[in-house]
């Protein structure tokens, strides 16, 4: 048996999404400089955030809205019944996995053409985007998410087997009965 339950894993992450809602649209410099992201950045020498994302913004306010509006929908969905809570979180825990395992990759693997095109051996091929996603700020969000929900996922899956061994061991009882 899990420590945490799914439901309270599912809680927690939409708490975690409201809080750095707030911060991206009140003082984004506050996410910016947390230990974890600094840390995670120079141990994978991967660039800090341009101070462009230091400062409230547009595109943090957007950033804001949506990661709110995935808390909001999330707290929603984990308030549904077990069953159906079970399948729909099921079917969108490895999604999430995955679509966080590629912004971490891509955030990591996005440095190569930062420091290429440094040294002028680099291609320009969407060098904008690359400064504003490859830092160690996108990096260490996708990272935290990524552990998060791969804990969601097997917690998920654990809970299925103990649900279905549950429901042999009753079909069994019944079966005694009769």
């Amino acid at each position: 048996m899990a420590i945490l339950t799914s439901s309270t894993l599912l809680r927690a992450i939409s708490l975690f999404h409201l809080t750095i809602s707030y911060y991206l649209l009140t003082a984004p410099s506050v996410l910016t400089n947390q230990n974890l992201v600094v840390i995670l950045g120079a141990a994978m020498d991967i660039p800090l955030p341009s101070p462009s994302l230091s400062m409230p913004s547009s595109s943090t306010a957007i950033a804001s809205i949506f990661l709110a509006l995935l808390a909001v929908s999330d707290l929603t969905a984990s308030s549904m019944p077990e069953e159906v809570s079970g399948l729909y979180w099921s079917s969108q825990a490895p999604l999430r996995l995955a679509f966080f395992f590629g912004i971490t990759g891509w955030a990591y693997l996005g440095k190569f053409g930062l420091e290429g095109r440094a040294n002028g051996t680099g291609l320009d091929v969407d060098a904008g985007v690359r400064e504003v996603m490859c830092n160690s700020f996108v990096f260490s969000w996708g990272f935290v998410e990524m552990l998060t929900w791969f804990w969601i996922y097997t917690t998920l899956r654990e809970e299925r087997t103990s649900s279905l061994s549950k429901q042999e061991q009753k079909r069994k009882v019944e079966e005694d009965r009769l």
